[in-house]
């Protein structure tokens, strides 16, 4: 066993043995059941560095996290140090220069709100609370994504500790290979204590969700895969089918009814959006329509993403085109009729920026698919914990023939290894700078990365 009382912290230290040790370990996501050696929450890059040094002289693994939305698919923890940034939340917007600097515990509602202050927004996801290092090093999917691409490729500079304890910065000129690996090539090569992000000019939006009966089916859906195939790159667009859960962050009229929604951001004035959004509207009557002119902090929520911790089973893809016969496949699985146990499916429009390579990118430098797909579940019962991999597994059945190669890093809640999710020379390169920054593995992500070869 361990001896923890060598590491000189000014943060936290749980053991098992310590009385709120399940709270300590617990991530956000609930479903995930994290059995790490020792919880380590620290209050700023000092404690990282220290708590890296000290993992390294007991032959000890560290693992990363923010909040743990991606927690899922982390590795067995046995011999493993877990590393909650939580604690470091400090945000500080240059305006003049458009950029940020976010500690690595920041979350994403908290940086929109502290950038739309200054009449500037990153590149917000849908979840409010998910953290903003996570969501970036796993590339960063927007609803502004279309027309400025992943959130990884909008980062333009780095702090962290690598795996001998030391801390840098890395950037274009300084350690490039390990610049370009944490963005979106996920966070298993050093330990991110803060990222340095260039914002935009955006404040304000036309955004919102169209909430349909579940039964509009396959028609809604080729109505918004003909509208997709027409709307410039300033507007990116999810549909899904929902039946959201009886939990406190849902509005009683909604919990248990199941839904069609459509779900955008479109940048420009009012106008331009009300246009854009307008043939949507034709569909049929709406049980909501949350569309309005909102400042770019209110994005993370039109999702409605639940914002607290809850049990989720997830798993996503990519597909290359949705022709008549995929929708269909999709809503015989996913829709109304299909006795599907989970919480929502969803197909989310790629293309535009998305689908460019980045100049100077990351990992991830863009997705080659029409569509990114994701799905989940809620195992609020022992019955829901086994119908919802089963029906996951379904659903990735039923759409294969459709498929795009590889995956999106952030939607792969499945335990699997990096060359799963990016192509075979992204995975090349990054296991040569794994071997290279961490030889010895000591960094744990929630994807692993396979050592190069000499």
């Amino acid at each position: 066993m361990t001896d923890f009382t060598g590491l000189a912290i000014a943060g936290r230290i749980a053991t098992p043995e310590d009385s709120e040790w399940d709270e300590a370990r617990a991530a956000w996501n609930l479903a995930a059941d994290q059995r790490p050696t020792a919880v380590v929450f620290a209050e700023g890059g000092d404690d990282v560095a220290a708590t890296v040094r000290f993992a390294a002289a007991n032959e000890l693994r560290v693992a990363a996290q923010g909040t743990g939305h991606g927690a899922a698919p982390l590795a067995p923890l046995e011999g493993t140090i877990l590393l909650k940034t939580e604690r470091m939340r400090g945000i500080a917007v240059d305006r003049e220069a458009g950029t940020a600097r976010v500690e690595a515990g920041a979350l994403s509602l908290e940086l929109g709100e502290a950038a739309g202050a200054q009449g500037m927004c990153f590149l917000p996801g849908s979840s409010p609370d998910v953290g903003v290092t996570g969501y970036t090093l796993g590339g960063g999917l927007s609803w502004l994504g279309r027309r400025h691409g992943f959130a990884c490729n909008r980062v333009g500079a780095i702090e962290l500790v690598d795996a001998a304890g030391e801390a840098r910065t890395v950037d274009a000129g300084n350690d490039p290979d390990l610049f370009w690996a944490l963005r979106g090539g996920g966070g298993g090569y050093a330990v991110v204590t803060a990222l340095h992000l260039n914002l935009l000019p955006i404040a304000e939006v036309y955004a919102g969700a169209l909430l349909f009966p579940a039964e509009v089916g396959a028609e809604a859906v080729r109505t918004y895969r003909d509208w997709t195939a027409g709307v410039a790159e300033e507007v990116t667009s999810v549909v899904r089918f929902l039946t959201p859960p009886p939990i406190p962050d849902v509005p009683e009229p909604l919990r248990g009814t199941p839904l069609l929604t459509i779900g955008a951001a479109c940048i420009g004035d009012r106008a331009e959006g009300e246009t854009t959004i307008a043939p949507l509207r034709e569909i049929g009557e709406t049980i909501m329509d949350t569309f309005e002119w909102m400042p770019t902090a209110g994005l993370s929520r039109i999702h409605m993403d639940p914002e607290n911790p809850v049990p989720g089973v997830g798993e996503g893809g990519t597909i290359a085109e949705l022709p008549d016969e995929a929708i269909d496949a999709f809503v015989s699985i996913a829709g109304p009729d299909s006795g599907s146990p989970l919480l929502l499916s969803e197909l989310r429009h790629l293309g535009g920026a998305l689908g460019r390579p980045a100049g100077g990118g990351g990992a991830l430098s863009h997705l080659d698919a029409g569509f990114v797909q994701y799905s989940v579940g809620m195992p609020m019962t022992p019955e829901l914990g086994e119908a919802i991999p089963a029906h996951l597994k379904k659903i990735e059945e039923t759409m294969r023939p459709w498929a795009a190669d590889g995956g999106y890093y952030n939607f792969t809640e499945g335990p699997c290894d990096v060359d799963a999710i990016l192509p075979p020379d992204t995975c090349t390169r990054l296991g040569e700078v794994k071997r290279r920054w961490d030889p010895d593995s000591r960094i744990v992500a929630n994807h692993a990365v396979a050592l190069g070869t000499v």
